[in-house]
């Protein structure tokens, strides 16, 4: 699962249906790069989108923290359907029992608290910084996640992974120091260093989450099927959106929000337009990462969302009509030679385990020629 492993191993049994087994498991190889490619589309457009429509929403007259962190885990209610298409599994092994409900419960608690915070976190550092601090301090998570995936995913390092990092660290980079920003002056240095204390701390916090994720999938939840992903990604958000409310009616920016609604330059339709889709989008996202850190990693997955960060100016160009220079289109550049870096380790590594499976079936096939 972690790595593609668990879809070309043989089949159990004698020689024959060893044999008999390759074109099913071929098979099953090319389905899981389809459910990964669909996962990175998934994760790519709807981090694009959330983030445009966010930044429609700052630039329109938004201006609540709570409310831009409720939004990032509120459209959990839309996914919840799909629970009917997935079925659990009933199979399960003494050796590995599936997890108990007291379990689940302090998994989906623990991780909706770490959603609430980080997002809040992120929601102040955008605030109170100028975008191209944001923007550099969010890239810092693929480093942060790269520790964390060593440290308790046991994440391998090839040079074409360090590659990879290098390049969509550099990428990123280039296109927060290029980017345009308001003038860092007129922030307060108070808010300033809260800003930037926020933003790195929830770069570290998502890093660890990720992390998390795919430690609960690999030695808690064992379970392989799409719905444990949409489990994992229901019952937290639903915790995340609770604090998010209890945060709305503490800070007091419940009472404000319908004169910001009022006051919003586009009107109050799309003002809560803009919301809805803000939380459909960031949806959809959750699920392409959940389902990446679910068929291949948690760094695989940050790696993915990376090289999203230049996606957006692209889009800025033809939505907001921002200006397409040189710098950027190097950015993306930079991008896209990465994650195909990435990606191409994975291919090699398939190739591999293509290898080994066609040595076995042939050194089976000779036992069993040498005994007859």
């Amino acid at each position: 699962m972690a790595d593609g492993v668990q879809e070309l191993e043989l089949q159990p049994g004698g020689t024959n249906g060893v044999i008999n087994g390759v074109p099913t498991q071929k098979f099953k190889h090319y389905r899981w790069w389809f459910r990964v490619a669909v996962y990175i589309i998934f994760l790519i457009s709807g981090q694009a989108t959330a983030t445009l429509l966010g930044r429609l929403y700052y630039d329109k007259g938004g201006n609540s923290k709570w409310i831009s962190t409720f939004v990032q885990s509120a459209g959990f209610p839309i996914l919840i359907p799909l629970l009917l298409f997935f079925q659990p599994t009933t199979t399960t092994s003494a050796a590995s029992p599936p997890p108990t409900t007291t379990t689940l419960l302090l998994l989906y608690l623990f991780f909706g608290l770490i959603l609430t915070g980080d997002n809040l976190m992120y929601s102040y550092g955008l605030q109170y910084l100028p975008v191209s601090t944001y923007s550099l301090l969010c890239a810092t998570q693929l480093g942060f996640n790269a520790v964390f995936s060593f440290l308790f995913n046991s994440q391998k390092f090839t040079s074409l992974i360090i590659n990879s990092l290098f390049l969509l660290t550099i990428s990123a980079t280039l296109l927060a120091v290029h980017s345009d920003s308001d003038n860092p002056s007129k922030i307060s240095k108070a808010k300033y260093i809260i800003g930037f204390l926020c933003t790195l701390g929830a770069s570290a916090t998502y890093s660890l989450y990720l992390s998390f994720l795919q430690l609960s999938f690999q030695k808690v939840i064992k379970s392989e099927n799409f719905r444990v992903v949409l489990e994992l990604q229901i019952y937290p958000s639903f915790v995340a959106t609770c604090g998010c409310v209890v945060g709305l009616f503490a800070s007091g920016e419940w009472d404000m929000l319908k004169q910001e609604a009022s006051d919003y330059e586009k009107g109050s339709v799309s003002y809560i337009m803009t919301l809805t889709w803000i939380a459909i989008a960031w949806q959809i996202c959750s699920i392409g990462i959940l389902g990446l850190i679910f068929e291949v990693s948690s760094l695989f997955s940050n790696v993915i969302s990376t090289l999203g960060l230049p996606v957006v100016p692209v889009l800025a160009v033809v939505f907001f009509g921002d200006k397409m220079d040189g710098v950027k289109a190097i950015s993306l550049i930079l991008a896209i030679w990465g994650s195909g870096s990435y990606v191409y380790q994975h291919y090699l590594d398939d190739l591999k385990l293509k290898n080994d499976m066609k040595t076995r079936i042939l050194v089976s096939a000779n036992e069993a020629s040498h005994n007859v």
